[in-house]
């Protein structure tokens, strides 16, 4: 899917929601990718996340096929005045059912109950038909690009054989295809529902396996009570935490609890030589030096305590992985990184001036 205009990301002038993120319409630090780490190291459910890839995988192979052999149709159509008139009704009955296909939007899948991105009714519509198609097409077996009329009428095109297994991109066609007819295989999208691993109610576990193995179906339907069940699991117990660490912080735990340790060395530090500086009775300009470690204590205990690194914050970068560091991208986040980072200097500079003025202006004294 292409990147999102500017535009569009300066008219969201809100955090994005759950359905943007996993339709790869946000910017890091809140993008996909950032979610997936998320997931994979802090919430330790992966799992889930895997599974909603895997069903927008699956979504995109059934729409690459319907579109690929509406295709192979089409080559077909010429020839049909050649083949008998049972295959011309067959194959003119086909490519009716499937014109209502030649503009799928290959969009990312979303919730059966959510708006998508191309709105609402006309590509949930579009959704619905898709496996309608699937369904019906699977009780008629012998359609696909690869056995349609237009491949069976030219027997002298090279045919890959069944068990030769050819690359595949992103959106799960093989990537050397050499003709529309070489891409997906209806053998293909019965493997893809085949190879879906989660942990779901048992019910609900029991439904899609006998709809998968003893009714045979394969088509995007099947996985719809699966994916609003994980879609609902994701925003209700992983999202929010999701942008209150990326949107509203730039650290991960790690980093935040060795600012803990550095914020509390700095202080000992500092407690340490105010005290040796006013029981010593030291003029006020040797007592100043007591400002730096203060600073710094401050400055990583408002760090620990918000969960952001000021500094970074305003140079626009967020933390990936421990010191793993990568550009602000999301116009909205980063704003708001700015605002909070701002906020959290001025506290750091209260704490770190107010220690230090009492430890310079306090009476000494020689033990």
């Amino acid at each position: 899917m292409a990147s999102p205009s500017m535009i569009d990301l300066e008219q969201r002038n809100r955090l994005p929601t759950l359905f943007e993120v996993l339709s790869r319409r946000t910017l890091a630090p809140v993008d996909l990718f950032s979610f997936y780490i998320y997931m994979r190291d802090q919430k330790r459910s992966v799992d889930y996340l895997d599974f909603w890839l895997d069903v927008s995988q699956h979504m995109s192979l059934c729409r690459h096929y319907v579109r690929e052999l509406r295709r192979s149709v089409l080559v077909a159509t010429p020839d049909l005045e050649k083949a008998d008139s049972k295959s011309s009704t067959a194959a003119l009955e086909m490519l009716e059912k499937l014109e209502s296909f030649s503009e799928v939007p290959l969009a990312e899948p979303g919730p059966s109950n959510f708006p998508n991105r191309f709105n609402d009714v006309e590509e949930k519509d579009s959704d619905i038909r898709l496996s309608a198609f699937l369904r019906s097409e699977g009780q008629t077996p012998g359609h696909s690009p690869q056995n349609s009329l237009g491949s069976v009428h030219n027997n002298n095109m090279s045919q890959p054989s069944s068990n030769e297994q050819l690359p595949r991109d992103s959106s799960g066609t093989r990537a050397d295809s050499p003709s529309p007819g070489h891409t997906v295989a209806r053998a293909d999208i019965r493997a893809s529902a085949e190879n879906r691993e989660i942990v779901l109610p048992e019910e609900m576990v029991s439904s899609i396996i006998n709809l998968v193995e003893d009714d045979g179906r394969d088509d995007p339907e099947v996985f719809d009570p699966a994916k609003d069940y994980v879609f609902q699991a994701m925003e209700r117990d992983a999202f929010p935490g999701f942008l209150q660490a990326k949107a509203l912080g730039n650290l991960v735990p790690l980093s935040i609890v060795a600012r803990l340790a550095v914020a509390l060395v700095s202080f000992g530090a500092g407690f340490w030589g105010a005290f040796y500086v006013v029981l010593r009775d030291q003029p006020k300009h040797i007592r100043c030096w007591v400002i730096l470690p203060f600073v710094v204590a401050s400055y990583f205990l408002v760090s620990y305590q918000y969960k952001i690194d000021p500094m970074l914050a305003v140079l626009g970068y967020s933390e990936y992985t421990f010191m793993t560091w990568s550009p602000i991208r999301e116009p909205y986040v980063r704003k708001l990184l700015n605002k909070r980072a701002l906020a959290t200097m001025m506290i750091a500079a209260f704490v770190a001036a107010a220690l230090s003025i009492l430890f310079i202006f306090v009476p000494g004294t020689m033990l």
